[in-house]
């Protein structure tokens, strides 16, 4: 059964969320009435079939949409009430983001990857690539373009650009997605050790081991929270 944390505890809670989206005279309920807080330094793992809602729910969290209905809180402020630009701003200062297919600019280089977050946020970011990307183990590659790296080495590249601006949670969409199971692992264990230094992280994932690794698992059937 999912236990929800406290909401006063919570780095995001979201009450009765629902997103609803319209293809022409069809009315498809992505996400149906969700209920959950996730506590500040919790690793939580986003499970269920295909179609569930998963990214649905990822993408609400990550204010890159708006529900439709309910409440949803991030840090203690209402996300549900901002508008979008207000959205992009939390979006960029106070969330990071690691996706199925790394996303990186194949044009710059791993530090250039790694930094552009922070020169959007018009922060001085590199002191904190070296930091980062030693943490990744990928500093001997930081001059390197994505093209020259393996899947497992672009996906540690796209984990620490997730992390340069310090944010409040950690989102990460199918991050083991297109790798092989060791890389995959390589992965879950940087995932593994950024919870145990405090990190907010929530995970939609197919992978069983990913989602063993956290601490707790919120199922979604039919865009609705599974109570076990």
């Amino acid at each position: 059964m999912t236990v929800a944390s406290p909401h006063n505890h919570a780095v995001v809670s979201g009450v009765a969320l629902t997103k609803v989206y319209r293809r022409g005279r069809e009315e498809v309920r992505a996400l149906d009435g969700a209920s959950f807080a996730i506590g500040r330094g919790e690793f939580v793992a986003i499970v269920g079939p295909s179609g569930a809602g998963k990214t649905t729910l990822l993408q609400l969290i990550g204010c890159m949409d708006a529900p439709s209905g309910g409440t949803l809180h991030l840090d203690g402020r209402a996300i549900h009430e901002l508008t979008e630009w207000e959205r992009t701003k939390v979006r960029r200062e106070q969330i990071g983001f690691v996706f199925q297919h790394f996303s990186l600019l194949p044009t710059l280089t791993v530090a250039e990857n790694v930094a552009l977050p922070a020169l959007f946020a018009r922060r001085e970011a590199a002191a904190r690539v070296d930091e980062l990307l030693e943490k990744v183990g990928l500093w001997h590659r930081r001059m390197h373009r994505p093209h020259e790296l393996s899947g497992g080495e672009m996906q540690r590249a796209a984990l620490a650009r997730a992390l340069i601006n310090q944010p409040q949670i950690l989102l990460a969409d199918e991050p083991t997605g297109n790798l092989d199971s060791a890389t995959g692992e390589t992965v879950i264990a940087l995932f593994r050790k950024l919870h145990a230094e405090g990190a907010s992280l929530v995970v939609v994932t197919h992978n069983a081991a990913l989602a063993a690794a956290a601490q707790r698992q919120i199922e979604l059937r039919d865009g609705r929270i599974a109570d076990g």
